[in-house]
């Protein structure tokens, strides 16, 4: 039984306090609550976790690996959640997906001091204030729980462990507010991660095309947003359009690519507006737009919505490069071997330099230099940004042909500088450290700071004359800090650099790339997808006939990888999948004749297969209890006998301690002899019928076990419920694992 909508549970004790939480029928309802789906969970265990629901919920916990088992708290938070509906969350046992999350840590909380769980409703929900926390503005909260390793019939070293989010008590059987999130505590961490990869080593990453954006004309230049997200796209006209003219700076949506703005004029050398391409993109303004270069001498900004852009046009020769400058309202200018910065407003240069030679430069803020590449002479000096002065040159060799890019990476400050088909990386002092060889000409180089990843866009020469071209570049994925691939190489068909350099924009954490390809008026959206990574992997096991068993196996990957398990009966020379086992838990009642079977898990997704390395179960016969159950009946869920019952394996010892399994008995048994008091003993809820017709607590009120306080008849009713009704479900779970 159940609260009625505005009713507070009620139980014995004193009133509770205002601002506590969870009354006892409402945490035996949570108990009753069924696992939510599976989600993805992201990669790094060393940070929090997320995990997406149905219904675009988000899960995140703080800590999930390594915790204390003692006793730890972690902050749970959420956003998107119903705002009609209220939630439960708490730590359970993970029993796989629309499986009850039973047992959960926590019991009745009479005096309001647990945080074992937190109960969240909507706004103006009648229980919102004593009771439970209301939700924030779209659906969030932001809470603590205090968790543990074992305490309320729940034991994570011995199963798999979750924090979960389900519907509260009014709605127990609305799945759609289901997300749960892994956690393992320390002793008890995942075992031989990584995995077996089949077609591919686990883990495996690789980049996918997945959209081609053709609204930006030409594009020659990137710049994805920090802050708004929005794609700036710098373009030229198309030679074969001449009745459209594409010049101009595009805002582009990310995700589908449709041009949400077009700015095409900008004010050229007599101050009137013009219509110019957009050449070179500079960096972000704060909140949206950019800096940018037009051509010949202009420098301009625009955002989203404007109708033209504001600018100035310099004195002087072309301008070859162009970045932020070192002060607000001021960016650097490169006009052949002459380095500027200038006054956005006005186009005052407020300092100069003339190096010996070269054209194109990078900025490094954060450590003071800007590196400028003389291709011609074969040289890249370091400026002083404090001083403006030359203070080291370092040789560049091989540049007596094409000329790339140079880049400095935010991370580490190395210098990143393209040349035919080449890529030199000098540290932040100067120093060579590497040289990446390529098949097609370097053209552009991009970072991913926060993974450690440099992508480097390479372009076919276009001159199919020669042999050296077959009119494909590549796209590559460097680690920035050994230089090792990090990517499988992605063809790149058709980008050739003969009407203009590739250039690259990563979205933060790399996840997805953009590559233009001039030569085809397009930019390329390219999406990361990994290989299943085995996170958590099972480990050889050792039970008794009748005992329950819980095998559990986790990965990540992008796409989201499925998982099958397989059983071999021959010690690994031959395997078959299990019917319907294609959760992260394989759950079933160990028999005798198992003895010696092997189990794996396969994940398979889109890019590869990885399996765990193979478990073995030993299985010995049942001692003990073999007669205790007397009449119980077998423990089938056709029978509606106790599970004490049978050959006594999830019963009590013949002592009646309750020992080999007192938590797993039935409710319904009449006659389990002297068994019974196993129910009492290991139940999670207490209490109930429990399996005989002697024992204590066949008839009395139970207790929940995180308190020992006596619950009147509507909470032992719901722990009835629990302690019945769950195990007949999970029994009859397990006669559908095919294990034999």
């Amino acid at each position: 039984m159940t609260p009625t909508p505005g009713t507070p549970p009620t139980g014995p004790g004193r009133p509770r306090r205002p601002g506590r939480r969870l009354g006892a029928a409402a945490v035996a309802a949570l108990l009753l609550a069924a696992v939510p789906a599976g989600a993805a969970v992201s990669a790094d265990a060393a940070t929090p976790k997320s995990a997406t629901g149905p219904q675009g919920q988000k899960l995140t916990v703080s800590a999930t690996t390594g915790l204390d088992p003692a006793g730890a708290k972690i902050r749970v938070t959420g956003e998107g959640y119903g705002t009609t509906s209220g939630i439960y969350v708490a730590l359970c046992k993970d029993n796989g997906a629309n499986r009850a999350p039973s047992p959960c840590l926590g019991g009745a909380d009479m005096s309001g001091g647990s945080k074992n769980s937190q109960w969240i409703v909507p706004k103006g929900d009648p229980y919102e204030g004593e009771l439970a926390l209301p939700f924030g503005p779209g659906g969030t909260f932001d809470v603590e729980i205090e968790i543990r390793s074992e305490g309320d019939g729940l034991d994570c070293a011995d199963v798999p462990c979750s924090v979960v989010t389900r519907a509260d008590h009014r709605a127990s059987g609305d799945r759609t507010q289901d997300v749960r999130i892994p956690v393992t505590f320390a002793g008890q961490e995942p075992g031989e991660p990584g995995g077996e990869g089949v077609d591919v080593p686990a883990g495996t990453v690789s980049y996918k095309p997945v959209a081609d954006f053709t609204s930006a004309g030409k594009p020659l230049d990137l710049l994805l947003h920090p802050d708004s997200k929005k794609l700036y796209v710098g373009a030229d006209n198309i030679p074969d359009t001449a009745d459209t003219d594409e010049r101009g700076l595009y805002v582009l949506n990310p995700e589908d690519g449709k041009a949400e703005t077009r700015i095409t004029d900008a004010p050229g050398s007599t101050g009137a507006l013009r219509a110019s391409a957009a050449a070179r993109i500079s960096g972000p303004l704060p909140g949206d737009g950019v800096v940018y270069n037009y051509p010949l001498r202009g420098v301009g900004s625009a955002k989203a919505g404007d109708t033209a852009a504001t600018g100035v046009w310099l004195a002087g020769s072309t301008i070859t490069d162009i970045a932020p400058g070192t002060a607000p309202g001021t960016v650097l200018v490169a006009q052949g071997a002459k380095l500027s910065e200038i006054e956005r407003a006005t186009g005052t240069a407020t300092r100069s330099l003339t190096l010996p030679g070269g054209t194109q430069f990078a900025a490094d803020h954060a450590r003071g230099a800007v590196w400028f590449s003389d291709f011609a002479a074969g040289k890249l000096h370091r400026v002083d940004l404090a001083s403006f002065a030359v203070t080291a040159s370092f040789d560049l060799p091989g540049t007596d042909s094409i000329a790339g890019f140079t880049e400095v990476d935010p991370a580490s400050g190395a210098v990143w500088v393209g040349v035919n088909r080449s890529v030199l990386v000098f540290d932040a002092t100067g120093k060579p450290v590497k040289t990446l060889v390529g098949k097609d000409l370097a053209r552009d180089a991009a970072f991913d700071a926060a993974g450690g990843r440099a992508f480097v866009a390479w372009q076919d020469g276009g001159d199919l004359s020669d042999p050296a071209n077959d009119n494909n570049g590549t796209l590559t994925v460097y680690d920035s800090t050994d230089f090792t691939p990090a990517a499988k190489d992605l063809p790149l068909p058709g980008n050739q650099t003969q009407l203009g350099a590739a250039s690259l924009a990563v979205e933060p954490g790399g996840a997805t790339v953009f590559v233009t390809s001039p030569a085809e008026g397009k930019v390329t959206r390219l999406t990361r997808q990994v290989s299943p990574l085995v996170t958590q992997a099972p480990a050889d096991r050792s039970v008794r006939a009748g005992e329950e068993v819980a095998l559990t196996a986790r990965a990540e990957g992008t796409p989201e990888p499925s998982v099958r398990w397989q059983v071999s009966t021959d010690g690994s020379q031959t395997w078959r999948e299990l019917d319907g086992a294609t959760e992260p838990v394989l759950t079933f009642t160990a028999k005798s004749a198992q003895d010696g079977y092997r189990y794996r898990a396969e994940f398979r997704n889109d890019v590869g297969t990885t399996r765990t390395a193979p478990v073995t179960l030993t299985v010995t016969e049942a001692t003990g209890g073999d007669t205790g159950g007397g009449n119980g009946g077998s423990g089938d869920t056709t029978t509606g006998g106790a599970a004490t019952g049978g050959d006594g394996s999830t019963g009590g010892d013949s002592d009646g301690d309750g020992s080999d399994g007192g938590a797993s008995t039935g409710a319904s048994g009449s006659s389990g002899g002297s068994g019974s008091s196993a129910g009492s003993t290991g139940s999670t809820v207490g209490g109930g019928s429990v399996g005989g017709n002697t024992g204590a607590g066949t008839t009395s009120g139970g207790s929940l076990a995180a308190t020992g306080i006596t619950v009147i008849s509507v909470t032992l009713l719901a722990a009835a419920l629990l302690g019945g009704g769950l195990l007949i479900h999970r029994r009859a779970r397990r006669r559908t694992s095919g294990l034999a």
